[in-house]
């Protein structure tokens, strides 16, 4: 009882796990950038329309009256046509019936498999820098995040310092490929070594992979999964989000085992219940798309990335080309900064054009971010034009 009365006394009504992260910083600059009318290369949602079938499928799909409870962890047919897809693309074939959860975007997904997975003091790695819920959901979870540093330029990470990472202790890892904020694509021997050391250990792998299919320069996406001995142990989660340029939707699946499913299903219906009925019926028409859809997709980004990069690089910035997603890691010390938070936010008010500070991307201690920002692509050509002519502005010292 001491013990409660403390920790009221010290932090209000805030729980402890609480107030060990702060609120979305991406969101947050998002808010900051409608208050100063700034360009929003923050947040990765698209300013286009989405692709025009898909709205059309969810049009009807309310229209003939799926508005009411869907089976909670997703309509047979979502889960069928997610099954079909994972096959055509991968040539694995999964139980619709047993290894798939719909859930409320993959932001749910990444929280209920980690509820349904970790223990409280168990230890989950994570790569630095990091998408910001990865280590908020390791402390909601009560467990403990350990940190490898993927390194720029490549964002390689050191082999020797994830070997020291895994121990007895260790409950999972999540690797995000393709990497948001880096926009790195982890290699087949990278994956291996992680398959290699989840073996050893018998460690779970949680699989991030919302972008697989915005890729550049014919890099490969390789699912973790379908490495040897890794089918049972790693955890699939993605989304509709990214991929059908549908980010409000919130439709997003976990992919796993069925004794890993039974687990996930259970923490997602206490969760949220599920996802919506309409919307989960149009996703399934969406994954009917053929190979063409995701090839143009990448040609999309790809010379959004390319336009983005070269008009960052002729301002003077010094940036890293991604492999996949759609973001771009830039350094900001040719203008003389140091403080990432203050150039983001003066980048905001006066120059017009927000991004999001690279230390979010770190933890709290790291001091590694404090010269990184991220620029995000997802925009009409008009978008990136104006922010261009805007931050041509900045002057490099």
């Amino acid at each position: 009882m001491e013990n409660i009365i403390q920790s009221i006394r010290e932090g209000g009504y805030a729980s402890a796990k609480a107030r060990q992260f702060t609120e979305s910083v991406i969101r947050e600059m998002s808010r900051i950038a409608a208050a100063h009318n700034a360009i929003n290369l923050a947040q990765g949602f698209p300013d286009f329309p989405a692709p025009e079938a898909i709205k059309q499928a969810a049009i009807k799909a309310v229209n003939e009256d799926n508005n009411q409870y869907a089976i909670t962890w997703g309509t047979k047919g979502l889960r069928d046509a997610i099954a079909a897809k994972v096959e055509r693309d991968y040539g694995v074939v999964i139980d619709p019936e047993r290894q798939l959860t719909v859930c409320c975007g993959a932001t749910e997904g990444m929280i209920a498999t980690l509820l349904a997975t970790v223990n409280p003091g168990d230890e989950v790695i994570i790569f630095e820098p990091f998408y910001e819920n990865y280590g908020a959901d390791v402390i909601l979870c009560g467990a403990i995040p350990k940190y490898v540093s993927l390194t720029p330029p490549e964002f390689n990470f050191n082999r020797e310092e994830l070997i020291a990472a895994f121990s007895d202790k260790t409950k999972a890892i999540i690797i995000n490929t393709p990497n948001n904020p880096t926009g790195k694509v982890f290699n087949r021997e990278e994956l291996e070594l992680i398959a290699e050391l989840c073996i050893k250990h018998d460690v779970l792998a949680i699989n991030d992979e919302i972008y697989e299919h915005i890729l550049y320069d014919n890099t490969e996406h390789i699912p973790l999964w379908t490495l040897p001995g890794m089918a049972d142990r790693t955890i699939a989660v993605n989304s509709v989000s990214k991929t059908f340029s549908v980010t409000g939707w919130r439709i997003g699946y976990v992919q796993a085992s069925a004794e890993i499913t039974a687990s996930v299903r259970k923490v997602h219906d206490f969760l949220t219940v599920g996802a919506a009925a309409p919307l989960q019926v149009a996703a399934a028409e969406a994954f009917n798309f053929g190979a063409d859809y995701y090839a143009e997709l990448a040609g999309f980004y790809s010379e959004r990335r390319d336009y983005l990069l070269n008009a960052l690089e002729k301002v003077g910035f010094k940036c890293v080309r991604p492999q996949g997603a759609y973001y771009i890691m830039a350094d900001i010390t040719p203008f003389g900064w140091d403080d990432d938070v203050a150039f983001a936010k003066y980048l905001t008010s006066e120059i017009g054009v927000a991004v999001v500070p690279g230390s979010s991307f770190f933890r709290p201690e790291s001091t590694a971010g404090k010269t990184l920002i991220r620029f995000c692509f997802c925009k009409k050509f008009e978008t990136l034009t104006a922010a261009a002519d805007r931050l041509a502005k900045l002057i490099v010292k």
